[in-house]
């Protein structure tokens, strides 16, 4: 080989030589930029088939589990979101739409090749699942334990046990919310005084008394008929025009000036329903929230778009943390909780009349509770 032979293969080999540090250069710059997007959460997340992001809208159906309970949306034909299991729940779906939101907005924090088992990141049993469709594609997210911070999970995507990704908790306890916290509350009607034309309100049924000892009881007995609930009826008297402050009467008594009243008319115009307890509650439900025998029953008489309407409050038992009430709506089954900022006056005057409890019996029981019997005259 001539010297001009072995310059020329010197000059080839330089060249191929710097062709290849170029190509290392090249590819440690990709890998690293796509190990610091990974690692700082801008690496692409959950994508449509044509690995653009799925827009929330697009969504047609959700499922999952959130480690207790399995809860299903879908749209109804007019574009709304429905609980698959009670389309005609009421419900408030932007616990609907945040979910999606997130999951369309999801980044992976960290891409893991899944070198260990499933049950190393708790894919074995997962602690979440998710499956959200659009259109003819779905998206399926298996969640497993939380990492070592508690502030990210483990999560296998659409059955792939090739990859792991670490994802913030946000979706989770997104999932966590219950389906009753999901209900549209009802609107309560405008209860303002000038609106008010009469309010009864009913009291718990009387004790009965045992019967005699030693007496042989009846064949087939006929069930004794439920002895009559103390009633308190008030009555709005307006002398000088309906837009003008009422004067309130239980019988002849004026009870205007009742504090008992004056605390149950602000109850009324501010009244509104905390939250669902129970939707098509079972009887046993009934009788647990203790209408079986309500505690107390409103009716109250009002105006409304120039006609006469009545509202109906049904009263249960106390809730077992004492915030407040069972009550029902109308002839609506569903049961909701009444704080007790807005039941205290109601049920004080269902058990002793609207002027209140004697002075004795106040500072023995007190409240609520007390157990004095109305005054003669207050009740009609």
């Amino acid at each position: 080989m001539t010297w001009k032979e072995r310059r020329n293969v010197t000059i080839l080999l330089c060249i191929a030589g710097a062709l290849f540090l170029a190509l290392l250069v090249v590819f440690g710059m990709i890998y690293r930029q796509d190990r610091e997007a990974a690692l700082t959460g801008v690496a692409a997340g959950v994508l449509a088939e044509d690995g653009a992001p799925i827009d929330p809208g697009a969504y047609s159906a959700l499922r999952y589990y959130n480690g207790s309970a399995t809860l299903s949306f879908a749209l109804d034909e007019e574009g709304n979101w429905i609980w698959a299991d009670g389309p005609d729940f009421p419900l408030k779906d932007d616990t609907v739409a945040s979910i999606l939101k997130t999951l369309s907005e999801l980044k992976f924090q960290q891409v893991l090749p899944a070198t260990e088992t499933k049950e190393t990141y708790g894919l074995d049993a997962p602690s979440a699942t998710l499956t959200a469709s659009s259109g003819q594609s779905s998206q399926t997210l298996t969640f497993g334990k939380t990492t070592t911070d508690g502030d990210s999970y483990y999560m296998m995507m659409n059955e792939d046990e090739s990859t792991v990704y670490i994802v913030a908790d946000t979706l989770v306890k997104q999932m966590q919310l219950p389906i009753y916290d999901m209900c549209a509350l009802p609107e309560l009607p405008d209860l303002s005084e000038l609106n008010l034309r009469a309010i009864t309100i009913q009291g718990p049924v009387p004790a009965q008394e045992p019967s005699g000892e030693g007496e042989a009881p009846e064949e087939d007995p006929e069930p004794a008929p439920e002895p009559e609930r103390p009633t308190v009826t008030l009555n709005a008297r307006r002398s000088s025009g309906e837009d003008k402050p009422a004067l309130w009467f239980s019988g002849n008594d004026n009870v205007t000036a009742s504090p008992l009243l004056q605390d149950l008319l602000y109850d009324l115009k501010a009244m509104a329903v905390a939250k669902c307890v129970d939707y098509r509650p079972s009887e046993e439900a009934l009788e647990i929230c203790g209408f079986q025998s309500p505690d107390a029953i409103l009716k109250v008489e009002y105006a409304a778009a120039g006609a006469d309407q009545t509202f109906t409050l049904t009263v249960g038992a106390r809730m077992p943390d004492e915030s407040g009430r069972y009550v029902q709506l109308d002839g609506d089954t569903t049961i909701y909780a009444l704080p007790s900022d807005y039941a205290d006056a109601l049920m004080t005057i269902s058990v002793s009349g609207i002027r209140g409890p004697a002075a004795g019996d106040a500072a023995q029981d007190g409240g609520e509770d007390a157990q004095a019997v109305p005054e003669e005259g207050n009740n009609t």
